[in-house]
């Protein structure tokens, strides 16, 4: 059954047009570090400027539409942070949304997505591969992906069937949160995250800060060129999919068949799109979020998934959707 047509009026479609101006001015605070000054105290907008490096008026008129949108409040030419900003927006809070920054980053590449359709691939100039990017450019994309899965792998983890599993590969693993999670949750187990060069002292870093380095160890490579460590029970792969073409991901999930122990799985965490390719509105975004970023990315449906695993000699066990909106896809090695 077909879901109901999505109906615009030009008052809605004009709103959605210029809501790219919000997201603008909260993001340009956010790069700027002005809830951060604001951190328990109010100041002017011309005090804010000269410790932010900024021009006065331009300031002025940026927080005044802080004011307007809900994110600080003014009084007698005094600007403070509202309540939802100092837990949100300030360096060191535990809920800083420290993702925003990535999301900023990302503004550049989303304007180039014109050219992008024209071409068919990303136009955006600067390196491709992940292994040559800006540190900074990189910490903040680690930094990114650690908010969000730190806060859900646990749950994730509780919904996965991980009898008889003792060492775990989390391949791409980033910031190790996921192999955090999985050797927390499943007694006198082990886990092993695979990644880049560049990434893997900015891994260490975070399961040195979590004190795990007893449980999790790390493996330097390029899925892409080198063989990956073998003898696991599970090979966890949460957000990496979509960066590969159909072809690299073919090849991928071969290697991490010959990583499995026999009996062991493979559990593919990403946005799992319908066969029309339209469902859900996540991953049709997240598509073009690929288009404009990566050379070959997209987002794949369970079909192609399915597929894969095929290929690699695996049994395709279950899917499972979780509520944040991605889904986990279990092959299984016979």
């Amino acid at each position: 059954m077909k879901a109901p047509l999505i109906k615009h009026t030009p008052e809605s479609i004009r709103e959605y047009i210029n809501h790219y101006q919000k997201s603008r001015v909260l993001l340009t605070a956010f790069e700027l570090d002005i809830f951060t000054v604001l951190h328990k105290s109010s100041k002017t907008s011309e005090q804010v400027a000269k410790k932010i490096k900024t021009d006065i008026r331009a300031t002025d008129r940026l927080m005044n539409a802080l004011c307007a949108l809900g994110f600080l409040e003014k009084t007698n030419q005094k600007f403070k942070n509202t309540n939802e900003s100092e837990t949100y927006f300030v360096k060191g809070k535990t809920d800083y949304m420290s993702n925003l920054l990535h999301t900023a980053h990302q503004w550049e590449t989303w304007s180039t997505l014109t050219d992008c359709v024209k071409k068919g691939t990303s136009v955006f100039q600067r390196p491709k591969h992940i292994n040559n990017r800006d540190i900074k450019w990189l910490e903040s994309f680690i930094e990114a992906m650690h908010y969000r899965a730190s806060r859900q792998a646990g749950a994730i983890v509780s919904k996965l069937n991980t009898l008889g599993v003792k060492r775990v590969l989390d391949v791409g693993g980033g910031s190790g949160a996921f192999a955090m999670a999985f050797t927390k949750a499943i007694k006198n187990s082990t886990a092993t995250v695979f990644d880049l060069p560049n990434v893997i002292p900015i891994t260490l870093q975070y399961i040195q800060k979590n004190k795990m380095t007893k449980k999790v160890d790390v493996a330097s490579g390029d899925y892409h060129t080198n063989v990956l460590p073998k003898g696991y029970d599970l090979v966890f792969l949460s957000a990496v999919i979509h960066i590969n073409s159909f072809e690299e991901n073919v090849k991928l999930i071969k290697k991490c068949a010959s990583a499995l122990n026999k009996g062991g799985q493979i559990v593919i965490q990403d946005q799992v799109m319908n066969e029309e390719r339209t469902k859900p509105a996540t991953g049709a975004l997240f598509a073009l979020n690929m288009l404009v970023g990566t050379e070959k990315g997209d987002t794949y449906t369970e079909k192609e998934i399915c597929q894969w695993y095929k290929k690699a000699g695996l049994q395709f066990e279950k899917r499972i959707d979780i509520s944040t909106g991605n889904t986990l896809i279990v092959g299984r090695k016979s």
